[in-house]
């Protein structure tokens, strides 16, 4: 009862589950509730003696401490960001009984007082600043490659200012910078770059936001309403097929049934079994060709093991690792990104979702898929697709110009050890990736200028040119002067069209011959 309101949220909610579980085979009502109580008290007590590691922060809630749930400011909540990538406030840090991060574990080994304060975050807070050097044991050149690093994502960090008055990314999107986008700019923003090991983390994720920034940038220069047929082109010219998002679950499922516990059916009798059951389930389009080409798909996947027999068919029996529905679709949905990956198609997690299954609740599992097929590579590659794709559009926008700057952050690899005392080349990546970010940030906002010039251009060229089915039906429209269709004949009649600086109209009256000019206002 003499705990604070936030003291709650240390607890994990698979504690309190678990707490719950063994509660329940206690026989006596009175002592579940004391076992309950206690297990509370204990878990608290080894947060605060940092024993046991706390619960992650969602990294939407980048504006207040994890621990004390405050809100960050520049007089007793001031955010420092730890090696390890973790953002407390210095009151919380100074109060810590073990040297070490309550999230992760990492152990503190530099002094609190000697940690710089996190002004990115102070200046998405609405604090003043404060730029007070810190100290740098090391060259004196380090000190100005600090600040410019620093003052890259600073910089950057500018992008979320809209997004945190609303309080946590998302709630208030300008549409400049994807979700995605904001989750990586938000993981370098808790860098902290006076250690070695931050310095590393915040080259790790500079690089990740300038592999996305491509992957934008590529996004945005595809055909959509080419991409679907794209892409089931490409699965089909791999002798592949997809049937849709209910059809291809149902053969996924049916497909796993038959070859259950470890049965081993030929290809033929395989497909012959498929198609029969979706038959019967008045799935009437399935043949034997399009599950035959399902099943191709997982051959590709490799969920097959395959027994060789002489003059007869080759048995096939499911992988161990593939003899569940979650397991056979996760290698499904790898196998169908591949195919789109080495056929050049960029397609957002959503878009996969929609293609997939019909709906946008599957992005993380999508997110995942296309996290996991990334290669060090894949970066080069699609810095080559965006060269080929700026050519084709004549580069309007300059974009080109950004190639060395998307070059040097591939080159950077992926090695922390590649970064872990190079100041020059830490300012220099922090640079690098202020500058890709910025010019799509520029691009999103010219093209989305240039679609509402389109819009307000068609808006205009149907301004009055059709009745207005309120005032036909009731007599009365409750937009009144505002509405954009015409309320009576002679107002449908009146042709308002700009030429040579002028407004002419032509009305309908007695005199229908007559023409009246007025100057442009």
């Amino acid at each position: 009862p003499h705990t604070s309101a936030a003291t709650p949220s240390l607890i994990s909610p698979k504690t309190c589950l678990a707490v719950d579980g063994l509660a329940s085979y206690l026989p006596v009502v009175r002592f579940r509730t004391v076992y309950r109580h206690f297990i509370v008290v204990i878990s608290v007590y080894s947060v605060v003696q940092g024993v046991s590691t706390m619960q992650a922060p969602q990294w939407t809630e980048f504006l207040q401490c994890p621990i004390c749930l405050q809100l960050f400011n520049d007089v007793s909540r001031l955010p420092v960001s730890l090696a390890c990538g973790h953002t407390v406030c210095k009151s919380c840090l100074s109060n810590l009984q073990r040297r070490q991060c309550q999230f992760c574990s990492s152990p503190i080994t530099t002094d609190i007082e000697k940690l710089p304060v996190n002004d990115a975050l102070l200046l998405l807070s609405g604090a003043s600043l404060r730029r007070s050097p810190p100290p740098l044991e090391s060259r004196t050149g380090d000190d100005l490659h600090y600040h410019e690093g620093k003052e890259a994502i600073e910089s950057m960090a500018l992008l979320l200012k809209p997004l945190s008055m609303a309080g946590t990314v998302g709630s208030s999107n300008n549409g400049i910078l994807s979700r995605p986008m904001q989750r990586k700019l938000v993981t370098l923003i808790n860098c902290q770059l006076v250690e070695a090991e931050g310095r590393a983390r915040a080259m790790r994720a500079a690089r990740s936001l300038g592999e996305r920034t491509v992957t934008e940038l590529l996004l945005h220069h595809q055909n959509q309403q080419q991409l679907s047929s794209n892409l089931w082109a490409a699965v089909r010219q791999r002798g592949c097929q997809f049937l849709g998002p209910a059809l291809q679950e149902e053969c996924l499922r049916l497909i796993l049934l038959a070859l259950e516990g470890g049965v081993q059916l030929s290809r033929k009798v395989l497909v012959m079994y498929v198609v029969q059951q979706l038959q019967e389930k008045k799935y009437h389009q399935a043949s034997k060709t399009s599950v035959g080409h399902v099943v191709q798909l997982l051959y590709r996947a490799s969920c097959f093991k395959v027994t060789k027999r002489d003059d007869e068919s080759s048995l096939m029996e499911l992988k161990e690792e593939f003899q569940s529905y979650e397991a056979l679709r996760r290698e499904h949905d790898s196998q169908i990104v591949q195919i789109a990956m080495e056929a050049g198609l960029r397609i957002a997690p959503d878009q996969w979702s929609s293609l997939l299954y019909g709906d946008t609740i599957h992005k993380s599992h999508m997110q995942s898929i296309i996290d996991k097929l990334q290669t060090p590579e894949s970066f080069n590659h699609s810095i080559d697709e965006l060269v080929i794709a700026l050519t084709r559009s004549g580069d309007p926008f300059n974009l080109g110009d950004l190639r060395e700057h998307f070059e040097y952050l591939s080159s950077t690899g992926s090695s922390s050890e590649l970064f872990s005392a190079d100041w020059e080349m830490c300012a220099k990546g922090m640079q690098a990736v202020e500058a890709v970010v910025n010019g799509l940030v520029r691009f999103v906002q010219a093209t989305q200028k240039s679609k509402s010039s389109e819009l307000q251009q068609a808006y205009n060229s149907k301004y009055k040119t059709s009745m207005c089915k309120d005032m036909q039906t009731r007599g009365i429209c409750p937009r009144g002067v505002t509405c954009s269709f015409a309320h009576s004949d002679e107002e449908m009649e009146r042709l308002v069209c700009l030429e040579h600086g002028v407004c002419v109209y032509h009305l309908s009256d007695a005199n229908r011959s007559s023409t009246v000019v007025e100057p442009k206002i």
